[in-house]
This record gives C-alpha cells, sequence and structure tokens, in this order.
C-alpha cells in the first residue's frame, strides 16, 4: 500500500471523503462516540487519534487503518467506484460468514507477496480474438483480503468512445499456494466470477496466472471460462491514469506483456456457453 502511517494530511483528507458520502459528521460523532470538537481536529490535519479512536474509526467504516492512510487520489477513485460500500455490505451478510467458515484459509502467502495493482489480461467473451486489459487491485480491509477490478469496452461504431464498463467487488483467499477469488459485478448486478491463480516466482517481473469464470443472468454477457494473467505493477490501490488504460487490445498489441500473451495462448481454449 502507498501510505505514511504518521500523515496527518492523507488521513484527514480520507476522513473527509468518508464522513463527506455519510451526509452527517455529527452523526458520525455520535455512532463512534469521539467529541465532535476532537473529531474536527482530525478533519483539519490538526491531530491524528490515538490509537484506540484510530481503530474505532477504521472499524466504523470497515476498512483498514493503512487504508486510511492511503494516498488520496486513490483512496477516491476507489470510494468513487463504490467498492467499499459494496464489500461492506457483502461482509454483513449471513452467507457471506458461513461461506468463510466452511474454508480453510491459510495466511501462506504473505500480503507484501499480492497486494497492490494489477494489469488484468484475459480474452475478450464480447470483442472475440482481441484482448481484454482491465485494471485489478487486491487490498486488505481488516481481517480480509479483498480485490477490485474495473473492464472498459469500447463502441463497436466507435471504437475512442467507451460503451461499456464492468466494476467488479471481490474477496481473495490464500489456500495452499494459491489465490481463490469470488467476486460480482456491482453496476449492472448480475455476474457472479470465480478465479483461482498462482505467482510465477521463476520471473523477474511479478506475475500471477490462473483461470476465470463467470456466470451472468443476460444473454449478453454469456457464461464463459478462461484463462487471465496478473501483471503486477505496483502498490497502493487504482489511480486514475490506470483506469484510462484500460481497453481491449488487438493480440499482436506489443504493449501487451510477451509472459502473458504466452500463457492466454490464443484465445481458441476460451470455454462459452450458448
Amino acid at each position: 500500500m502507498n501510505y505514511i502511517v504518521d500523515d496527518p494530511a492523507s488521513f484527514a483528507a480520507n476522513l473527509r471523503t468518508l464522513c463527506d458520502r455519510q451526509g452527517s459528521v455529527a452523526a458520525v460523532c455520535r455512532k463512534i462516540k469521539v467529541n465532535r470538537q476532537q473529531f474536527n481536529k482530525y478533519l483539519s490535519g490538526a491531530h491524528l487519534p490515538a490509537a484506540a479512536n484510530m481503530r474505532i474509526i477504521a472499524n466504523y467504516f470497515g476498512l483498514s487503518v493503512p487504508i486510511l492512510f492511503s494516498d488520496p487520489e486513490e483512496f477516491r477513485t476507489l470510494v468513487d467506484g463504490n467498492f467499499f460500500h459494496a464489500m461492506s455490505a457483502v461482509r454483513q451478510l449471513p452467507e457471506f460468514a458461513r461461506f468463510v467458515s466452511a474454508m480453510l484459509v491459510e495466511d501462506s502467502v504473505p500480503d507484501s507477496d499480492i497486494v497492490g495493482v494489477y494489469d488484468r489480461y484475459q480474452f475478450s467473451s464480447i470483442y472475440k480474438g482481441f484482448v481484454l486489459k482491465s485494471a485489478f487491485c487486491i487490498y486488505r480491509a481488516n481481517q480480509f483480503l479483498q480485490h477490485y477490478y474495473v473492464e472498459r469496452f469500447p463502441s463497436f461504431d466507435d471504437p475512442k468512445k467507451m460503451e461499456y464498463v464492468f466494476k467488479y467487488y471481490g474477496f481473495c483467499f490464500p489456500v495452499a499456494d494459491r489465490i481463490f477469488t469470488a467476486d460480482f459485478e456491482g453496476i449492472q448486478s448480475n455476474e457472479l466470477t470465480f478465479g483461482v491463480y498462482a505467482q510465477v516466482k521463476r520471473n523477474s517481473k511479478k506475475f500471477m496466472f490462473g483461470i476465470s469464470s463467470g456466470i451472468s443472468a443476460t444473454v449478453f454477457r454469456q457464461p464463459y471460462s478462461t484463462k487471465v494473467a496478473l501483471h503486477y505493477r505496483g502498490p497502493g490501490l487504482l489511480k486514475r491514469e490506470q483506469l484510462k488504460g484500460i481497453t481491449v487490445m488487438d493480440k499482436n498489441d506489443p504493449a501487451i506483456p510477451r509472459e502473458a500473451l504466452q500463457y492466454l495462448g490464443d484465445g481458441s481454449d476460451m470455454i462459452q456457453m450458448s
């Protein structure tokens, strides 16, 4: 993550962002039982909360303390995409609690090995024969590793215009040197996807290769299973410039990493059900 835990300016900016979406600072203070005058000092950047109050604030918003010190621009990108809200709602579902309790979750993969921002490559199920480049991020929120990623598809009639945008929110589970993911699409709210990935440690560049499967409730987004390559780009959360770079690419585009394209093959092994 990109953060400095003694940076009151970043904390204050991010806290203001969160409070703006709550509608009332007074309501936040009442719920977390923190004095309004003291809370105003946090919002202004004059003071950082003591450790106990820091944990109370982080728990109230369903976030980890380090994320509260993220770069404010990265933080706004995450909040504006409603990723925090979506995952907070999922964590409260009894079905999710049962799902987690039924899994054997290991901490065999250190956070430092997997958290951060990735370019995500797969063959597109909409633009046949083209490679879909999306933006993918893994981060820790309290006790869970979570992820989100964004896909953008240009118009068939005007390639410079983005016609479709899909946003996925999910959880990551390290199990037996693999990373399992489960997520759902949050704009149309009609697709569930699952993936399993393994790190490639023989290369100086950081990659994870795996398989993703998705099931949608519409004919337009048909069920699919396909190879996915994740190329690590750095720590932190997604930035706006990374979101601008996501699109559908010709498979011969030299900007696609050679290792990713070798893993993906020619796309002929994508499984789709009509």
